[in-house]
């Protein structure tokens, strides 16, 4: 299998299916966990690593309580198996990297049971592609930017003046 550019529709070679889905995951009792880039970036850094499995990953949409993302299923998944996979997977790894949520979720369980998704096809990957990226603007919310920072305060070491 060849890779493909993540934002492309472009087909794997040999492999003649179109399966490009647009998913929507829910946090479990619609919390606002995704007010902080750190945990958008959590989140869809581990769907990222997915890769590995065969998964192959287009635009992301972070709002509030809620992603929304294009993922390409490989042919040995179903959509339901996908599902499991991403949603305990990205749990997983967002209880181990945030631990305060153990406080908000005692039991575990970070996703919703609500499920949404559809195909989107090559006709309509860009136009998905532009609703995910608008997603701030569609739901009118600010992330903040909480990632640590260099800051250029002090000289160089090593420069004596």
């Amino acid at each position: 299998m060849k890779e493909v550019i993540c934002s492309s529709a472009k087909k794997i070679s040999g492999d003649t299916r179109n399966n490009w889905i647009e998913m929507l995951f829910v946090t479990k009792k619609r919390f606002r966990c995704f007010r902080k880039q750190t945990h958008i970036g959590t989140c869809e850094q581990r769907l990222k690593e997915l890769k590995s499995l065969g998964f192959e990953f287009g635009e992301f949409g972070f709002a509030d309580n809620h992603v929304h993302f294009q993922v390409n299923i490989p042919k040995r998944y179903s959509v339901e198996e996908t599902e499991i996979i991403l949603k305990s997977e990205t749990a997983k790894r967002m209880f181990r990297d945030h631990p305060g949520f153990r406080k908000r979720y005692p039991y575990g369980a970070f996703w919703s049971g609500y499920e949404h998704y559809q195909s989107i096809g090559l006709k309509n990957f860009d136009e998905s592609a532009q609703y995910l990226r608008d997603q701030e603007k569609h739901h009118h919310v600010k992330i903040i930017d909480d990632r640590q920072q260099t800051l250029d305060v002090f000289p160089p070491t090593g420069d004596a003046a």
